[in-house]
């Protein structure tokens, strides 16, 4: 891992939203993550709306974050957990299954989701990574998001926004959220 954060980006004047998807479980290093995202967020997209979800545990992290992919709202996704590794082996398994799922949910809808799921192998790795400030893996997660979303916003924007509702036969498209997906009828319009 990384011993310094990526540099700050320059500060998003866009109206955005951002939406974290937190565990409770280890509540003390999650809300050091959220705390330290919201502060980052809030520096660089000062207009931007940041919805915070609180769920049980690790695994049901990615449950909230695809209801929250499916709606199309949010320019970018953190997903913030906590895993302590114990005597057995259910802390990797649980960590392993958490960061498949967030991969597939980001890949399948097209929104960035920015998994901020950790597993320490002690409490002094969570602290210093959850709590200060020199490589805080909240800061780390906010700037992914807001790098990842003004990317997909530029790279991408003319699958953006709303389509006329003109459109007919193949060219139809369904717009979810600010996102526009093509319908089954139209899967070869985007590779012309």
């Amino acid at each position: 891992m990384t011993k310094e954060s990526p540099r700050r980006p320059r500060v998003v004047v866009s109206e955005r939203t951002f939406a974290i998807v937190a565990s409770q479980f280890n509540p003390r290093y999650v809300q050091g993550l959220i705390d330290h995202a919201e502060r980052e967020l809030g520096a660089v997209a000062p207009h931007a709306t940041i919805l915070v979800h609180r769920v049980p545990g690790a695994f049901e992290i990615p449950v909230v974050v695809k209801a929250l992919a499916s709606q199309g709202k949010a320019a970018a996704i953190i997903a913030c957990g906590v895993i302590l590794q114990g005597e057995t082996s259910h802390a990797q398994n649980l960590s392993r299954s958490v960061t498949d799922a967030l991969q597939r949910i980001a890949v399948d809808h097209a929104v960035p989701v920015i998994n901020v799921v950790l597993s320490f192998d002690n409490e002094s790795q969570a602290r210093e990574r959850c709590l200060e400030n020199k490589i805080n893996r909240g800061t780390e997660a906010a700037r992914a998001a807001l790098k990842i979303a003004k990317h997909v916003k530029r790279r991408f924007n003319i699958i953006f926004g709303e389509i006329s509702s003109g459109a007919t036969d193949q060219r139809r498209l369904r717009t979810f959220g600010n996102f526009v997906r093509p319908s089954r009828g139209c899967a070869s319009l985007l590779s012309r």
